[in-house]
């Protein structure tokens, strides 16, 4: 038999549909939070319990929810099936219209993510999202590019969603459409490029003042 969701998520999940019908009007904000858990059924020290940075975690909660979403729409593609600039397209696109799906809430959410108070909090959960695209994309990079992928991705996620909830789907997809082109077009000039190389003349000319020519010339 399976096993219900514990209480925490269950009442999370159930906060967060009160607050997404309730944010058109309320915006997102502390208000928001406490007419959500009310409506819920929830105290106040329930809200302290389960929501204990208020709008930060209500925020944190969408995301999260949006990202499951584009993920179970990816998941009825066969990535293989596409080239890497296709896939990150596709997952950039899937992640945009997961959270369209939540329009006017979605806007109030972005417009407290973008206060500088919650600026750390828009570029964890953008990399969380980021991580989600590339692991379904099937990348499995363990050294610097695991990171440096992520954060090429975040830069392109955090102004294509903007555009999505203001500005509609076609400049968001053109924007992103441009900026993977451009990822590209540098990820080609860079792997034509010895980038080691001033680190290993560098290593060469320590070695030298360590050990003299001499010993480097007849080791």
């Amino acid at each position: 038999m399976t096993q219900n969701p514990d209480w925490a998520d269950r009442t999370e999940q159930t906060v967060l549909d009160a607050a997404v019908s309730r944010a058109p009007a309320l915006g997102w904000n502390a208000r928001l939070v406490r007419e959500a858990c009310e409506a819920s059924g929830l105290s106040l020290g329930d809200e302290e319990l389960l929501l204990p940075n208020g709008a930060r975690d209500l925020a944190a909660l969408l995301s999260r929810r949006h990202d499951d979403r584009a993920l179970e729409a990816l998941g009825r593609i066969d990535a293989k099936s596409l080239k890497i600039r296709e896939r990150i397209a596709r997952a950039v696109s899937e992640r945009m219209e997961a959270g369209a799906a939540d329009l006017e809430a979605t806007r109030r959410c972005a417009a407290f993510l973008a206060l500088p108070v919650n600026a750390d909090l828009g570029l964890k959960l953008a990399w969380e999202s980021a991580d989600h695209l590339w692991r379904w994309a099937g990348d499995e990079a363990t050294d610097w590019n695991h990171y440096s992928k992520r954060t090429i991705l975040s830069g392109i996620l955090i102004p294509a969603l903007t555009m999505r909830w203001f500005d509609g789907r076609e400049t968001a997809e053109e924007f992103v459409a441009r900026r993977i082109e451009n990822v590209m077009a540098f990820e080609k000039w860079k792997a034509g490029k010895d980038f080691d190389a001033p680190f290993r003349k560098a290593a060469n000319v320590l070695s030298r003042m360590r050990y003299g020519a001499r010993d480097q010339a007849t080791s």
